[in-house]
């Protein structure tokens, strides 16, 4: 089982969420993805998340946690998809996940596999982590609740014609961005904020000290990234912020 979450580290929501995990299915391992993500934001959990899944064996449950609609009317959920389970609210941090697999099913987790007593503030613990506990313990995921046929999507992570966005800056201070290496032509670049990058590099030792250039990354996104230095601070850009493909030596964005 993993975890990814928006809790941090300082306070004791971890360590309770594995607690109740261990009384109820005290064999299954948990591994903690994250528990950095930034707080309330769900694109940045729906981006590490479906970063993650993929490299845990077939069948594995994982908990994500980033939930500010907690005490509201929206609803939990467990999915399957790509071979793997998910526990979680349906507020979009699911996104990316069930983007790439439109045979997912997802069930709405009904209260009696929560703890005895829920509170409004805390669903971490009272209802994601025993029910995410329970399925590992062999409840069957037909048994969970009733069917979900229309979740709350995220837009996509896919670029719409040649617009794009940053998905992610990670702590190195490099934008991940939804572009593939494939998409540039020989001649093109990205807008990035007030800023245009062309140079290509193929590792990060490669490139110059100080100037921004484009990168695989190994999420398989072009990222723009400087050598030794924060490219988001340079550039200004966070997550969410929109790019657009440029013809090289103009500066502007290229028509769609």
């Amino acid at each position: 089982m993993t975890l990814t979450t928006d809790f941090g580290l300082s306070d004791h929501y971890v360590g309770v969420m594995k607690g109740v995990i261990a009384g109820i299915a005290p064999d299954v391992g948990v591994i903690d993805i994250t528990h950095d993500v930034p707080a309330f934001n769900v694109p940045e959990g729906a981006f590490a998340i479906a970063q993650a899944y993929r490299w845990f064996p077939t069948g594995t449950t994982h908990v994500v946690v980033v939930d500010p609609g907690v005490g509201s009317s929206r609803r939990a959920v467990a999915a399957r998809a790509g071979g793997h389970l998910f526990v979680a609210p349906d507020n979009g941090v699911l996104s990316f996940v069930l983007e790439r697999d439109p045979e997912f099913e997802m069930r709405a987790i009904d209260a009696r596999h929560g703890l005895a007593e829920i509170s409004r503030t805390f669903h971490g613990r009272d209802l994601f982590a025993p029910a995410a506990a329970r399925l590992m313990a062999g409840l069957r995921f037909d048994h969970v609740g009733p069917r979900v046929r229309e979740p709350l999507m995220l837009h996509s992570m896919e670029p719409t014609a040649r617009r794009g966005r940053v998905l992610h800056v990670d702590r190195f201070g490099n934008l991940v961005t939804n572009f593939r290496a494939g998409q540039l032509g020989s001649r093109e670049g990205l807008q990035v904020g007030a800023g245009t990058v062309f140079a290509m590099a193929e590792s990060y030792a490669e490139a110059p000290v100080g100037a921004p250039f484009l990168i695989e990354g190994s999420s398989g996104y072009l990222e723009v990234s400087i050598n030794r230095a924060s490219a988001a601070q340079l550039l200004g850009v966070r997550a969410g912020t929109e790019i657009t493909i440029c013809w090289f030596g103009s500066g502007k964005p290229r028509e769609p």
